[in-house]
C-alpha cells in the first residue's frame, strides 16, 4: 500500500480549517488552498485509519469533472479553480503535502445549502420514500424500489451541518426561506443540469452516477459559483452500470465504487462486544477493509478516466 497522508501539516500557510477531508489554508485574502487528505468519514464520523491514495484520487476527479462541467468544457456555471498551481504558495519542503491532491481555488462566501440531486432511490432518499412517498416535499409515484431509476432527476437540499453533525434533508421551500427565491432556484436549476450532463458521461463510461450533491459560493461581485469538490465517490453514488440490473432484480443494494462497502461493515462493526452507535470514535478499520475500500475507488476512477 502507498503511504498515506491523514492530516496535513503546512506552516507557511494559516490554517482556516479541517472539515471531514479537506484541510483549508488561507492564501491571501482571495484565494484558498484545498489540501484533500486520506481520511474518510462515514454517517459523519470521521474513521481513525486513513485510505492511502484517498486524496490524490479524490482531487484527480474532482478536476476531471470541472474540466467536463466548467468554462473549459460544457460552461454550465462558474468554478472556483483560479488555475494556478498549488506548489507555487507552499514552501519547497512542503510541496510533497500539496502535489496531487490540492487545488488552489477562489475564496467565496459560502452558500449553507447542500444541492443534492437524485436520479436513483437510494440511501436516506430510499427511507424517506418507505414513509411518506416523497423525499424532501419531492412527491413521487407508488410502487418504487430500492434503487429504482426515478422517472426524472430530483432536486433535494440538504442544509450543511457542521463537522461531527449530520446534514439534514430539507425542502426547496426552505431553502427560499435561508437564501431567498432568486438564489435557491438558480442552485436548483444548475444543479439539475450539472447532474444530467454528468449522467450522460458517466453512462458512456459504465457507471450509474445514482445521486450526488455540489455546493456553491458567491465571489465578491455575487456571481454563483460552484465549489468544493464534485462528482467524486465522496459525494456521489456511483454504481456499475453491467452489475446494477441483476441487483435491482434481487432487491438488493447494487454495488458500489464509493464508500457504502465501509458503511455496510460499520453497520455490523462493534466496540467492546457492543454495536457502533455510529458516534465517535469509530471501530478500527482492519487492513482488508481499508484495502477494498481503496479499490473502490480506484476502480471508479479508472473506470470514468478510460
Amino acid at each position: 500500500m502507498t503511504s498515506a497522508l491523514h492530516t496535513s501539516a503546512l506552516t507557511s500557510l494559516p490554517l482556516l480549517a479541517r472539515g471531514k477531508v479537506r484541510d483549508n489554508y488561507a492564501v491571501g485574502d482571495d484565494r484558498i488552498l484545498m489540501v484533500a487528505s486520506d481520511r474518510i468519514s462515514a454517517f459523519d464520523v470521521i474513521m481513525g485509519e486513513p485510505i492511502p491514495g484517498k486524496g490524490v484520487l479524490l482531487t484527480q476527479m474532482a478536476l476531471f469533472w470541472f474540466d467536463q462541467l466548467g468554462p473549459k468544457g460544457l460552461n454550465i456555471c462558474p468554478i472556483h479553480l483560479t488555475g494556478d498551481a498549488p506548489e507555487s504558495v507552499v514552501s519547497a519542503s512542503e510541496a510533497a503535502q500539496v502535489t496531487g491532491r490540492s487545488m488552489l481555488v477562489k475564496r467565496l462566501k459560502p452558500i449553507p445549502v447542500e444541492a443534492v440531486v437524485r436520479g436513483y432511490l437510494a440511501g436516506s432518499g430510499w427511507k424517506e420514500y418507505q414513509e411518506n412517498q416523497a423525499v424532501c416535499g419531492v412527491k413521487l409515484p407508488a410502487g418504487l424500489k430500492n434503487a429504482s431509476r426515478l422517472p426524472e432527476p430530483i432536486y433535494t437540499p440538504a442544509a450543511k451541518a457542521a463537522v461531527g453533525e449530520h446534514d439534514e434533508n430539507i425542502s426547496f421551500e426552505q431553502t427560499v426561506a435561508m437564501i431567498g427565491v432568486d438564489l435557491a432556484g438558480r442552485i436548483r436549476d444548475i444543479s439539475l443540469q450539472l447532474y444530467v450532463a454528468a449522467r450522460d458521461i458517466a453512462a458512456a463510461k459504465g457507471i450509474l452516477i445514482a445521486d450526488t450533491k455540489f455546493e456553491f459560493g458567491l465571489d465578491a461581485d455575487g456571481t454563483l459559483v460552484l465549489m468544493d469538490e464534485v462528482l467524486t465517490p465522496d459525494s456521489s453514488r456511483y454504481w456499475p452500470t453491467d452489475l446494477y440490473e441483476q441487483s435491482y432484480r434481487e432487491g438488493s443494494n447494487p454495488p458500489s465504487y464509493d464508500k457504502q462497502f465501509l458503511r455496510d461493515w460499520l453497520e455490523t462493526a462493534q466496540i467492546n462486544g457492543k454495536p457502533w452507535d455510529k458516534t465517535p470514535p469509530a471501530p478500527r478499520l482492519p487492513r482488508e477493509v481499508i484495502e477494498k475500500t481503496a479499490a473502490k475507488y480506484e476502480e471508479a476512477m479508472k473506470r470514468l478516466m478510460a
